[in-house]
């Protein structure tokens, strides 16, 4: 095998490459480390916006595998088109789960027990005492029960909490208990204290969280977001937070960022950590047995993990 592989990572840094194909390293640079007709295998850089990311897409007229390095696709969706059909598209299922299922957990724990206050207080030299919520004895309930919310849930068990309620796109039953589909959203927010999102942003889910999802949540809860931006509808949360009634810790925004003076930064009862569920020590090998693991099969010829389409197929 001849095709080319482009990588966003150096691969002399990467052990257990299968021998075949030419290698290439691309990493969003302005220049194409060859001719894109003759990539066969792309793995897309990771944390780059999407229109660099589709750049060479309309140019590989031959590729075979999209795979990227995030568990969402939603920044490679508007090149598809441009590929010519067959291609499968991989995500990045196994990379992403410890760090984000950390994130999460750390976002929880500052919002309740009022860490974003204490280091203001500090700022102030302050001794700020007082009786806080605790995550034991809570309901909490993950909208997104993919790989990454039975990673929160892992997290979650040690905390005592009362109550996991679980939802997905279908309703299924896992060795923890039922996971509701979405249709059983408004009986089970009123009754959850933390609300946790990662979903995939789809269609079903662009707007999930708006003003009648926010208006079932009850009073006190917290709103955490591990997704994606638009799966919040920005303008009716704000509205919940300005009266108090709820809170929300946010790893991603809509818009993303958001400018300096948008009222999301000085909204009550908010904490915005800036999209870093991903990005930690975790990724860098995760990453990289992801890609030896998948290279070795497609050179092999053998079924590739986490293929989520195949460009061409038909949807019904």
């Amino acid at each position: 095998m001849t095709a080319d592989v482009w990588l966003p990572i150096p691969p002399d840094e990467i052990d257990g490459l299968p021998e075949g194909p030419d290698y290439r390293f691309w990493n969003g640079e302005e220049d194409f480390p060859a001719d894109p007709a003759d990539c066969a295998f792309y793995v897309v850089p990771y944390m780059k916006p999407s229109p660099l990311c589709v750049r060479p897409m309309g140019r590989m007229s031959n590729v075979r595998v999209v795979q990227t390095l995030s568990a969402g696709i939603d920044h490679v969706e508007p090149g598809l088109a441009r590929l010519p059909a067959g291609v499968r598209l991989c995500n990045a299922r196994g990379v992403h789960e410890t760090s984000t299922g950390e994130l999460t957990l750390a976002l929880i724990l500052a919002s309740l027990r009022g860490i974003p206050d204490f280091v203001r207080a500090q700022d102030r030299g302050e001794w700020l005492g007082g009786f806080r919520p605790a995550l034991a004895d809570k309901n909490v309930l993950i909208v997104g029960y993919g790989s990454i919310g039975e990673a929160i849930e892992d997290r979650l068990v040690p905390f005592e909490v009362a109550r996991v309620a679980r939802v997905a796109r279908s309703e299924r039953t896992t060795a923890r208990g039922p996971v509701h589909p979405l249709t059983d959203l408004p009986s089970l927010l009123p009754e959850a204290d933390v609300v946790i999102l990662s979903t995939p942003l789809t269609e079903a889910t662009r707007g999930l969280a708006g003003a009648d999802f926010l208006s079932r949540m009850k009073d006190g809860a917290l709103l955490v977001n591990v997704a994606r931006g638009p799966v919040v509808d920005t303008k009716a949360l704000l509205a919940e937070l300005e009266t108090g009634r709820i809170t929300a810790a946010l790893d991603v925004t809509d818009p993303e960022p958001p400018a300096r003076e948008h009222p999301l930064w000085r909204a009550p009862g908010v904490l915005i950590s800036p999209h870093v569920g991903g990005p930690t020590s975790a990724f860098l090998p995760r990453a990289k047995r992801l890609l030896v693991d998948q290279l070795n099969r497609y050179v092999n010829r053998e079924p590739l993990r986490n293929v989520i389409l195949t460009t061409g197929a038909s949807t019904d």
